[in-house]
């Protein structure tokens, strides 16, 4: 079995990467839906996190926002959330290999891949890449998004040319949807050829 780490930095396509990968019959696992689990309504993480920020949960789980008024601009807290959060994102990503054990190549869809220092646990990094002006335009359009919005966000992101640099593959958004589903399943042959 290969690990792929996809990553790519805000609106640059990696959720529309993954369901390609997917439709090609490669398994996905989305570490933002695990956290979303496990923080949700239900969620195995809700107690310890409400104990550790009082507040910041409520009937259907954790409030974003609130959790992360909590720990923004707070390198600490931070630290403290990422310590309860990450193994148990590490538990639901063993559980989702252990229901894969004759994949020949999964996919592991991880925003923050490069910062966390995830790409040591895959065999191989594709990074999704677009245009500065591609990236900003579409981000800009999802609601509620405004400029200092994603120039905070994107200042938390290491630089799409670092991602670039480090990864084994680029899979380019920039043009059509055809081009990048060509790419995919490009990939998809190349690291599961025998």
């Amino acid at each position: 079995m290969i690990t792929l780490g996809l990553t790519g930095s805000i609106g640059m396509g990696k959720s529309t990467v993954a369901a390609m990968f997917e439709e090609l019959g490669v398994p996905v696992f989305d570490a933002d839906a695990a956290v979303h689990r496990l923080q949700g309504e239900g969620g195995r993480l809700v107690a310890a996190i409400e104990e550790m920020f009082p507040g910041t949960t409520g009937p259907k789980g954790v409030d974003r926002a609130l959790l992360g008024a909590a720990v923004l601009g707070d390198p600490q807290a931070l630290r403290r959330l990422e310590a309860l959060v990450h193994p148990a994102v590490g538990v639901e990503r063993a559980a989702f290999l252990a229901a894969h054990p004759d994949a020949p190549l999964v996919v592991f869809d991880v925003p923050l891949l490069f910062e966390t220092g995830g790409e040591s646990g895959v065999d191989k990094v594709a990074v999704v890449s677009a245009p500065a002006d591609v990236q900003r335009a579409r981000v800009l359009a999802r609601p509620g998004m405004s400029e200092a919005r994603l120039d905070a966000i994107l200042a938390r992101q290491m630089p799409d040319a670092e991602k670039r640099a480090r990864a084994d593959f680029i899979i380019s958004t920039g043009g059509t949807m055809a081009e990048t589903r060509a790419e995919v399943a490009a990939l998809v042959a190349c690291l599961t050829a025998s």
